[in-house]
């Protein structure tokens, strides 16, 4: 892609996502994920109703009068955007691809991150770990994250979601929010159940699930030659068959009450987002969820 092009993509998609980030999520976003905990700020004079237990009584001492010592939450998090980038991506029936959709969910989330002081980091992976772009904060950062997802071409094109967990586990020592991206088109179904837990035990991990609402069903549209885009396998399937029709519909059934279960063991909140319809609705329910439970 030319560099005027990419320049006029990245100004595009931060324009959009910065916007539904200052009007829709950054406050929702800031009540979902609270901080570390409470720091200390200050201390000041007791007040008739304040808490006992909150005196500083070396203060008190000194100065002969009660202080009470006050704490202010300790807000700063880091946010990691664990991103599938294998050749299941590119494809999209109706709105726009699932690279398309990635990309703008993850300025929506870095941008709402930092308006909260919070750093972003990124692993992009395919069955191996493609890039890693360590935590920072700052605009600068963000706009490099989005050219990355613009422009990013992976050395392979298979998906393997645990290989993106293990490295997450590994490179990020601090506990952090992890989104992971996905649409979790993958084989190694054992694999990524004992990597999401591990993964989950050390980091507060949030699957979202891409999908296109062409790959839940096949249509009636005759004989039709499929290319799977991660192997280069090429399939003929008449879609005019009821029974494959059916099956086809069972085996996706499946793999959704599979992923279900694998999301639940591992006690990991997921976010199921299509191409065709807008992100804003399930993220801003994923977001009063959290909100409601923290309270």
């Amino acid at each position: 892609m030319e560099t005027a092009e990419l320049l006029k993509k990245v100004r595009r998609i931060e324009i959009k996502t910065r916007g539904l980030s200052n009007q829709i999520f950054s406050g929702e976003y800031h009540s979902a994920f609270k901080g570390r905990g409470m720091a200390f700020s200050e201390v000041r004079e007791y007040q008739p109703g304040d808490d006992i237990r909150a005196i500083d009584w070396n203060v008190t001492a000194r100065l002969n009068e009660p202080f009470v010592k006050i704490f202010e939450e300790e807000r700063e998090l880091t946010v990691m955007l664990v991103v599938d980038v294998s050749a299941s991506k590119d494809f999209g029936s109706a709105v726009q691809f699932k690279k398309d959709l990635v990309t703008e969910l993850c300025a929506v989330l870095s941008f709402s991150a930092i308006q909260n002081n919070d750093k972003i980091g990124l692993v992009f992976f395919s069955d191996t770990i493609e890039k890693f772009i360590p935590p920072k904060k700052g605009k600068s950062h963000i706009l490099r994250i989005i050219r990355e997802l613009i422009e990013f071409e992976p050395q392979h094109q298979r998906t393997n979601v645990a290989e993106g967990l293990r490295y997450l586990t590994n490179a990020i020592k601090k506990r952090s929010i992890a989104f992971v991206i996905s649409d979790f088109l993958d084989d190694n179904i054992k694999g990524l159940e004992s990597a999401l837990k591990v993964a989950n035990g050390k980091h507060d991990v949030v699957a979202i699930r891409i999908y296109d609402e062409r790959e839940t069903t096949l249509p009636n549209v005759g004989l039709l030659r499929i290319k799977d885009a991660e192997t280069g396998e090429l399939l003929w399937i008449d879609s005019g068959s009821k029974t494959a029709r059916e099956r086809y519909a069972a085996w996706w059934r499946e793999r959704d009450a599979m992923l279900s279960n694998v999301f639940t063991k591992g006690g990991v909140d997921v976010v199921k987002i299509a191409t065709h319809q807008s992100y804003i609705t399930p993220l801003r329910t994923f977001f009063k969820s959290r909100e409601q439970r923290n309270h």
